[in-house]
C-alpha cells in the first residue's frame, strides 16, 4: 500500500496497538477527536494528524483525500454506552466514514467491529464450557449478529453499512470482530477473556494483512491463536493471510508466562 492510510480513533487502545508495531510501515494519517500527544504518535509527524469528530463529514473527507485505505476504529468503546452516544459516534460516524471512502476513491476499509456484536451467542447452556479447549463450538463469521448490548448493536450496524457500501460502490470491506485486546499477557483470571485474547502484536499483524490482502467483503474474528477459543480464525488466515504468533495457553490463568513460572 503506497498511498496514505487513514487511521481513525488513532489515540485509542486498538490504534495504539497498531501504531506501536506498524508506524514505520505506512504513510499514516491519524484522526482523533482529541490531539494525539507525541508519545502516542509513534513517530508519525504532527502534520499528519487531524483533530476532528468522526461525524464531521467535511473533516473526514478532507482527511481521507488521496488515501488508498482506511482503518476505522473511532467511536464510543464503552459496552454500556447510552443510545445517544452509540447512535452519533458509532453509527452516524461509521456511515460518515464509509460514505467519504466511497466518494473519495478509497480502495478498502477495515472496520473495527467487536465481539459484542455476537455476545448473545454465549448463552447459559453454552457457558463456561465454550471457553474451554475441549469444547468445539465455534463462531466463524457466517452467523448473523446477536448483540449483547447497544454497543454491539452499533457494531452490527457498522458491518451492515460495510456490506451496503461494498455492494453499491467499488469499496472492499473487511469487518474485524475484535476480541479482548491486552498488551503483554492475556486477561488475568478471566476465562472468557483468555479464550478471546488478542495480543498487541497479533492485532497489528491482523490489520497489516487487512491493508495488504485482496478481498471483497469479509467478516473475520480478531483474536490470537489461543488453544481455548470459540471464535474461528480460519477465515482470517485463509483470506487475509493472517499469521498470529501468540496463544493464551502460553500463560497461567493468573497471566504469568508459563516458561517463567516453570523456570523458578
Amino acid at each position: 500500500m503506497d498511498d496514505p492510510v487513514l487511521l481513525t480513533g488513532a489515540g485509542g487502545r486498538v490504534g495504539q496497538a497498531i501504531l506501536s508495531q506498524l508506524a514505520d510501515e505506512y504513510d499514516w494519517r491519524l484522526l482523533d477527536r482529541e490531539p494525539i500527544p507525541e508519545t502516542r504518535r509513534h513517530g508519525v509527524p504532527e502534520s499528519a494528524t487531524v483533530v476532528a469528530d468522526v461525524t464531521d463529514e467535511a473533516a473526514v473527507a478532507n482527511a481521507m483525500a488521496d488515501c488508498g485505505a482506511v482503518i476505522h476504529l473511532a467511536g464510543d468503546p464503552r459496552p454500556d454506552a447510552p443510545w445517544d452516544s452509540v447512535l452519533a459516534n458509532n453509527i452516524d460516524g461509521t456511515q460518515t466514514v464509509f460514505s467519504a471512502a466511497a466518494d473519495t476513491g478509497v480502495e478498502k476499509v477495515a472496520f473495527a467491529s467487536s465481539n459484542h456484536a455476537v455476545g448473545a451467542y454465549e448463552t447459559d447452556d453454552r457457558t463456561p464450557e465454550m471457553y474451554r479447549t475441549d469444547d468445539d463450538y465455534r463462531l466463524d463469521g457466517t452467523e448473523l449478529p446477536r448483540p449483547s448490548n447497544l454497543y454491539g448493536v452499533s457494531k452490527a450496524s457498522g458491518e451492515t453499512l460495510g456490506r451496503y457500501y461494498h455492494d453499491h460502490t467499488d469499496l472492499d470491506v473487511v469487518c474485524v470482530r475484535i476480541g479482548n485486546l491486552t498488551e503483554g499477557h492475556p486477561p488475568r483470571e478471566y476465562e472468557r477473556g483468555q479464550a478471546m485474547w488478542l495480543s498487541h502484536r497479533d492485532c497489528a499483524r491482523l490489520f497489516d494483512r487487512c491493508l495488504r490482502a485482496d478481498y471483497d467483503y469479509e467478516i473475520v474474528y480478531g483474536i490470537s491463536d489461543n488453544d481455548r477459543k470459540y471464535y474461528s480464525i480460519e477465515r482470517a488466515k485463509d483470506v487475509l493471510g493472517y499469521e498470529p504468533v501468540d496463544n493464551s495457553a502460553a500463560y497461567t490463568f493468573e497471566g504469568e508466562p508459563k516458561d517463567a513460572v516453570d523456570g523458578e
